[in-house]
């Protein structure tokens, strides 16, 4: 019979948050899986707890993914954790999961800290409705296409953002998203300097133009609001950029001058009208 692969949520900065049954699942498995040992084992360390560790991150998941559905199938049980929160969300989790249901491995899942979540909760912004987005693509190419395909999203949107990243995607999301749209930029988590502030778009990217961006953070942004809708078409406003260019205007001046008139996203507007000169 096969073992059980648990995922186990571990915390984002306060060991506290660690909770009884993912200790006890922690301790009564046969090994762990974790994206960092390094981190896994000073948490249990904490805990007084002494397991098997072995490494499964982003870049070694298809050679250990093989390794632990082998051995789950011969009857191991495995948890499985990250560095920080719940496995699986954002994370190369996922792909093992996946493994799991694809050869009849059961998974349980031991509920625990999650940053997303938690930051929208104490983000000031509507929680009703929200999507989860993760970290954005690195290319630029993927990374426009993403955030042209959000540029009407109505729901509150959630990134994660490592702090070297941060400063052009904050200038990415004011390009998409207006320097107007609502901003809770959530750093440090449950920890000693854990912090949230609250301000537009363009305010958060002059802060952070001038003061160093540190520890991790979730950028919870406010959806597009129902009035906010172009009362032009797309082609019709790409149409008044090219018309703009025609007088002389260069192409992303004009594409910001139709946006801020029509409401249609300056990037969107100015890669249509690339498409079509």
């Amino acid at each position: 019979m096969a073992g059980t692969l648990y995922l186990v949520g571990t915390p984002i900065g306060n060991l506290g948050d660690l909770s009884p049954r993912a200790a006890e699942t922690l301790a009564s498995v046969d090994f762990i899986a974790a994206e960092d040992t390094r981190v896994s084992l000073k948490l249990l360390n904490h805990f007084g707890i002494k397991k098997p560790l072995v490494s499964y991150y982003e870049h070694n998941k298809g050679e250990s993914g093989a390794r632990l559905i082998e051995r789950l199938l011969a009857g191991e049980s495995c948890a499985l954790v990250t560095d920080a929160g719940m496995p699986a969300i954002s994370d190369p989790g996922e792909d093992i999961v996946r493994l799991c249901a694809e050869n009849g491995v059961p998974v349980s899942v031991i509920p625990g800290p999650c940053a997303a979540p938690s930051a929208l909760a104490v983000s000031g912004l509507p929680t009703g409705r929200f999507t989860f987005e993760g970290f954005l693509p690195v290319g630029n190419k993927e990374r426009r296409e993403q955030l042209q395909s959000l540029s009407g999203e109505k729901r509150t949107m959630i990134f994660y953002e490592a702090p070297h990243k941060l400063r052009k995607t904050l200038s990415d999301l004011c390009d998409s998203f207006g320097a107007d749209r609502r901003i809770s930029l959530v750093r440090e988590l449950t920890k000693i300097h854990e912090e949230v502030i609250r301000v537009s778009l363009g305010e958060a990217a002059l802060l952070y133009s001038e003061a160093e961006p540190r520890g991790e953070f979730v950028l919870v942004v406010e959806g597009a609001k129902e009035d906010s809708a172009p009362e032009i078409s797309l082609d019709e406003a790409v149409g008044l950029v090219l018309a703009e260019t025609e007088k002389g205007v260069p192409l992303k001046l004009a594409a910001k001058e139709i946006s801020a008139r029509c409401g249609i996203a300056k990037s969107v507007l100015y890669n249509e009208a690339v498409k079509r000169r």
